[in-house]
């Protein structure tokens, strides 16, 4: 494969980075290479490096490619889930004995991660608003190793300032993880921000169709990337062939679902606004959005991801969810179609009791790109 790169532009960046015509049969879409070891041209004579696809697969490197470019990183690995990329990452960057500061509101599998395993081999974390520059800083200890933000944030819509998150974390001689999954390449790019490493779940935008799980790291270090990929195959929780060649077609059309979902959920957002049903409505593209100033700054649009919170608390939360007709009752997000969940009871049901609690009267919203008045019509139904 070639890293070559025919444009700065984010949309052409998507289409061509990775994609190189297959030099046997001129196919301009990458083969899938369903294949587990490579013909060898002598002992150690490796076609291209393939030996074994734990450790390399041409689909794959054509994914990574395309991650590297995409987030404008130096570096990309696939892996076979988002937990397995941050399961990676975090065995590469620590430890027993380090420290790591993680957000108030997290995915609930990235707390879990933390709280149920990491925390089992000596690892130490903490919680902090990740939105005030000042509570990280007093959450740093000299055993910190890592801090970890998402934003917008998993379900709250939190925004951190990626710059000033860096400069802290770079201060305290740690590094600066940046979970971009909500927003995407294509809406925000961390590592031109300070970040030092971007997590994705490919599962949710970059895959765009919920039809395949996987996860992403990039880094623009190429000493930490090559640290990564060794991991990477020693562990061996890699993206297999066809889920690369999936999300390869995802990243192809990201800009334009993107495009889409963000013009929706505006609409959306507006009529949550002004329903007497909904107490509050959380999106960083509104005005009084505590972050908002940060996330127009710091982002293209504002994503198609929407909390709000409702009147008559839990149980009026899940009876919405339930009334739904056009959003599809699920878990996850990201994908054409939209979604709408419980976190308390479902993503996030892992978090109950902790510093991550999320709202029992909460519902958050995957806005797809269906046609918005439908989309519209269903939620104001689904609020009676």
């Amino acid at each position: 494969m070639s890293d070559t790169h025919f444009s700065e532009h984010f949309e052409t960046l998507a289409i061509h980075a990775g994609n190189t015509a297959d030099p046997l049969t001129g196919a301009v879409v990458p083969p899938i290479y369903q294949v587990s070891t490579y013909k060898q041209d002598g002992v150690g004579g490796l076609r291209g490096g393939y030996e074994y696809s734990r450790s390399a697969n041409p689909t794959r490197t054509a994914l990574e490619e395309n991650l590297a470019a995409l987030e404008g990183g130096r570096r990309g690995l696939a892996f076979a889930s988002g937990l397995a990329a941050e399961d990676c990452l975090l065995r590469t960057l620590l430890a027993p004995g380090d420290h790591v500061v993680i957000p108030n509101d997290a995915y609930g599998g990235t707390f879990r991660l933390f709280a149920k395993v990491v925390s089992r081999w000596g690892v130490e974390w903490s919680v902090a608003d990740s939105s005030d520059p000042d509570a990280l800083r007093a959450a740093m200890t000299p055993k910190t190793k890592a801090v970890w933000v998402e934003t917008p944030s998993n379900p709250l819509l939190g925004i951190t300032d990626i710059a000033a998150a860096a400069q802290i974390a770079h201060d305290g001689g740690a590094r600066l993880v940046v979970d971009n999954t909500f927003a995407t390449p294509y809406l925000q790019q961390p590592l031109a921000l300070g970040a030092d490493v971007v997590v994705h779940s490919l599962t949710k935008y970059m895959g765009g169709h919920s039809d395949v799980v996987g996860g992403a790291l990039i880094t623009a270090d190429q000493e930490l990337g090559e640290e990564l990929a060794y991991h990477q195959n020693a562990m061996g929780a890699v993206a297999g062939p066809f889920d690369s060649w999936l999300v390869l077609r995802g990243t192809k059309t990201l800009a334009v679902r993107m495009d889409r979902h963000s013009e929706n959920a505006a609409k959306v957002v507006d009529m949550l606004s002004r329903h007497p049903k909904v107490t509050k409505v959380l999106y960083p593209g509104l005005a009084e959005h505590p972050g908002h100033e940060v996330a127009a700054k710091q982002m293209r649009a504002f994503g198609g991801m929407v909390s709000f919170q409702v009147a008559g608390g839990e149980e009026a939360a899940v009876a919405v969810c339930d009334r739904a007709k056009v959003f599809t009752l699920g878990e996850s997000l990201g994908g054409v179609e939209s979604l709408i969940e419980h976190p308390g009871r479902m993503t996030h049901a892992s978090a109950a009791g902790s510093a991550l609690e999320v709202p029992a009267d909460l519902v958050r919203l995957s806005v797809g790109i269906e046609n918005a008045e439908d989309l519209v019509e269903d939620l104001r139904q689904a609020l009676g």
